[in-house]
């Protein structure tokens, strides 16, 4: 096989491929990403439960000093820490004269209205209630039931982390006009990676799914580009916990253990009835390395490239979402 293909972790984390292959002659992998195997992949995913549990952003950016204001399906949300620290969240706008409680200030953990001093410390007040909160130490999440109309879980559906004091966590935003759906089915296609990124990926390999296939597990080899024939091998393994949630798990090779969450919330549409989707990817990188340790304590430094790095990609990901919902709302799309 050609490049560097193993995946094992050795006494250096960077491997030259011995025989690099141009990106015009690797092969193809259009007969193994079957548009069914897909869609029956995301038609599975769809049908696992959320608890109506919608990813809003990362956690350390809801601070104690001021709010953070958020759109979950055309809802206006406000968020804000607690007196004891914990995630407080509920609709946006003020029970008494619709003021922005976003641009509002938040004192010893209660949401202060800006425009006449409304206090809120979130409980109910009149009609205004509330929505469940959870902060998972990496992003932050609202259970907005009546968009969801699922059965509620009392916290969302998370995939095993590394353990936080032995890693670096890293959250990018972006968003797009698609739906979560197209967010998703981005995800469950690894075998697009080294012809759509090859300045991240080369040596793609997807192992065939096998068994029931309930799981949706896509087993994959591939190397990240690091500079000219310098790579980093690994294998990671796919799967989709929920319906608007893909986890790429690193089992083998370098950073086993890491793990990239890709979260589709739907925030609703736009002038032109278009839906708005935004895409939160949490990069939680991990490493046995005696030198992650310096790479901890340079976590301030470490999380801007991190976000770089996944920013690229979603830059290329999010247009091709964007065409997927076109073509599949003009009825073009071949899937």
């Amino acid at each position: 096989m050609t490049g560097a293909r193993s995946s094992r972790p050795g006494r250096y984390p960077l491997r030259l491929r011995r025989r690099p292959v141009a990106w015009e002659d690797q092969r193809p992998t259009w007969r193994e990403a079957r548009p069914a195997v897909i869609a029956t992949a995301l038609k599975r995913a769809q049908a696992r439960p959320s608890g109506n549990w919608y990813v809003v952003g990362a956690s350390r950016r809801i601070r104690d000093d001021r709010p953070v204001g958020r759109t979950v399906a055309g809802r206006e949300i406000v968020l804000w820490r607690g007196a004891d620290g914990g995630l407080r969240a509920g609709p946006g706008v003020c029970p008494h004269l619709g003021a922005p409680l976003k641009d509002s200030r938040v004192r010893c953990g209660t949401l202060i209205c800006h425009w006449h001093g409304l206090a809120l410390d979130g409980r109910a007040f009149g009609d205004w209630q509330p929505w469940p909160a959870y902060d998972d130490g990496v992003l932050a999440w609202v259970r907005l039931d009546d968009v969801g109309g699922e059965e509620a879980l009392a916290q969302p559906v998370l995939p095993p982390r590394p353990d936080p004091a032995q890693s670096v966590a890293a959250v990018v935003t972006t968003s797009g006009t698609c739906e979560p759906e197209d967010v998703v089915a981005n995800r469950l296609d690894p075998w697009h990676g080294a012809w759509f990124h090859p300045y991240s990926f080369v040596d793609l390999t997807v192992a065939p799914l096998t068994g029931d296939e309930q799981d949706d597990a896509f087993t994959v080899d591939v190397s990240f580009k690091v500079a000219g024939r310098a790579v980093v091998p690994v294998r990671a393994v796919f799967t989709a916990p929920e319906p608007r949630t893909v986890v790429m798990h690193i089992t083998r090779g370098e950073g086993a253990g890491s793990v990239v969450e890709t979260h589709a919330t739907p925030l609703g549409t736009d002038r032109a009835g278009r839906p708005r989707t935004a895409v939160v990817e949490a990069v939680i990188a991990t490493s046995h390395r005696p030198g992650f340790l310096v790479a901890q304590g340079a976590a301030p430094a470490l999380r801007p490239v991190m976000r770089a790095a996944a920013a690229r990609l979603w830059r290329d990901d999010i247009a091709y979402a964007e065409r997927r919902w076109n073509l599949r709302s003009t009825g073009r799309f071949p899937g």
